[in-house]
């Protein structure tokens, strides 16, 4: 129960096991992206963020996305892709290119710079993934967590027009 919020005959406070499974799943999420961003920067002197950026990237066909489809893969804000493509550029891992078709749009491109260093460094943010996560759980755990994150994932993001989504913004 939140201490400032006014309570409402209409609230649904959550159970004790409600509140231990949701407080146990934001204490893991947080431990897990703080091992994650240490790891990455230990191996490449970058966040978690930017390396799932350039996985992206990477992935994607002549290693070029536009700017709004990077923001959506990435579920960040516009401003914020704007700031860590700015980052990349710096270490001469991405450039922008202006897009042919739209004056106003830009491609994020994977320099081979980038591409070496993706390459270096997914070996061990893969075995940091799979001690953290993948080598506790059963097979059984590991799908149940895979369609629970799903049907989470789902519900947050609608495919109505006005929908208020990160990248959106």
């Amino acid at each position: 129960m939140s201490m400032n919020a006014p309570a409402t005959e209409d609230t649904r406070w959550l159970t004790d096991d409600e509140q231990r499974i949701w407080r146990s799943y934001v204490h893991a999420s947080t431990l897990l992206e703080d091992h994650l961003d240490r790891q990455l920067q230990r191996d490449a002197g970058m966040p978690h963020i930017y390396y799932g950026l350039l996985v992206g990237l990477g992935e994607a066909p002549r290693r070029r996305l536009r700017m709004t489809e990077l923001a959506m893969k990435a579920k960040i804000t516009r401003s914020r892709l704007s700031h860590a493509i700015a980052r990349l550029e710096k270490n001469g891992w991405v450039r922008r290119e202006d897009c042919p078709s739209d004056k106003r749009g830009q491609f994020a491109v994977l320099t081979d710079a980038g591409y070496e260093v993706l390459q270096r460094t997914a070996p061990g943010h893969v075995s940091a993934v799979r001690q953290a996560v993948f080598e506790r759980l059963t097979p059984e755990q590991q799908k149940s967590l895979g369609d629970i994150m799903q049907i989470v994932a789902e519900g947050l993001q609608p495919s109505d027009a006005g929908a208020d989504l990160p990248w959106l913004r």
